[in-house]
């Protein structure tokens, strides 16, 4: 899906998904990242959902957003809490979603002017 651009170019925004990459600002990127409207895209070492540690969600901390939209892939899952303690110790809500849905959350959530972190699930890598 394409989506079209806003005045919110300026920032780190998904422009177009499918079920095997994302674009952010029209590149597109086929493994998991992270990304936060002031940043440029991080590699997000992450394999698969299965392959997710305490230490993964400690890297998302770190960055110190609001909020995390965790796209977990083609079908929403659920994290364990213990492996978002990391956040949860510094106040740092997550939303499990879809891939897609996780997309469209991080552009409203972007444009509202919050400071949310995306940290998309990409399986499949080529």
């Amino acid at each position: 899906m394409k989506l079209h651009i806003t005045p919110t170019q300026q920032y780190q925004t998904v422009t177009g998904y499918d079920e095997t990459s994302v674009e952010i600002n029209a590149a597109r990127h086929t493994r998991s990242l992270l990304v936060l409207p002031e940043m440029a895209p991080v590699n997000w070492q992450v394999a698969s959902f299965d392959a997710l540690s305490a230490e993964h969600f400690a890297q998302i901390a770190a960055l110190l957003p609001d909020v995390v939209i965790l796209g977990t892939g083609q079908r929403q899952k659920f994290v364990h809490p213990r492996l978002m303690q990391s956040l949860n110790a510094k106040r740092i809500g997550v939303e499990c979603m879809d891939n897609q849905a996780a997309c469209r959350t991080y552009n409203i959530l972007m444009a509202e002017g919050r400071k949310v972190a995306l940290a998309l699930i990409i399986e499949g890598h080529d």
